[in-house]
């Protein structure tokens, strides 16, 4: 029997840096009372508070919920208010080689735009992540820059071996993700094993960015049960098939 369900945040639960669609925000009430339920994202909890926070309902539910900010780099739970866990930050000098590298890469591969909007480059404490386009790029503006990762991949390469002992993901529409090595996705569903006292056999996992260097991808690597999605309009189909199963 599967007791949590775990989601990607950007192309999962919601459009890229986009609000909760009110469907979704019921489907998923609806399914925090029949299981836990658990957002792994490269968002920062600002995010996470203006995404997904700003529009579920506010009630007891919520302590059903488990929130994993910039990829699992940090835990929280709520009773009465959030609180959280840990954080898995970065220090002074991580965080001045990985914004350097990231320029540098982002150079060398030819492929910084000239027009963005927003910050490109975003200290998020426990993650550093990228975005080509900056941080506030409008989200058809940032699907059609590399809809195929194909750019990002390009990034990646250049980018892996100057900051090798870090882990780079790529998630969203246009991001890259920077944290600590090993600290990832997967170790964010293992933390929720050991902080919930849920054995992975009994959670599944949503997500659309699956593939090789995506960052969903260390959360095939646990044994839990993944499911890639192509957007919410699919994750919403996934809740709810499982509230029909673990409900009825």
């Amino acid at each position: 029997m599967k007791s949590l369900m775990v989601f990607d945040l950007d192309g999962t639960l919601a459009k890229s840096k986009s609000p909760l669609e009110t469907d979704m925000a019921d489907l998923l009430e609806k399914l925090m009372a029949v299981m836990k339920v658990a957002v792994i994202s490269g968002g920062a909890w600002a995010q996470f508070e203006k995404q997904l926070l700003a529009n579920l309902p506010q009630n007891d539910r919520l302590k059903q919920l488990s929130l994993l900010p910039t990829s699992g780099t940090k835990f929280l739970r709520y009773d009465e208010h959030w609180t959280q866990l840990y954080a898995e930050n970065f220090t002074l000098d991580d965080k001045t080689k990985i914004i350097d590298a990231l320029n540098k890469a982002l150079d060398e591969s030819g492929l910084r735009p000239e027009k963005h909007w927003g910050e490109v480059i975003e200290d998020r404490d426990s993650q550093i992540t990228m975005s080509a386009l900056g941080q506030e790029a409008p989200l058809d503006v940032k699907r059609a820059w590399d809809p195929d990762f194909e750019k990002r991949r390009k990034i990646k390469a250049i980018l892996d071996p100057m900051i090798a002992e870090f882990s780079v993901g790529m998630g969203g529409a246009s991001s890259i993700d920077v944290t600590r090595p090993g600290v990832d996705k997967a170790c964010g569903i293992h933390k929720l094993e050991e902080v919930l006292g849920v054995p992975i056999k009994e959670m599944i996992f949503v997500g659309d960015s699956h593939f090789p260097g995506g960052n969903d991808e260390p959360a095939r690597k646990t044994g839990a049960t993944c499911i890639k999605v192509r957007d919410p309009e699919e994750t919403g189909r996934v809740i709810e098939a499982v509230i029909a199963c673990v409900g009825g």
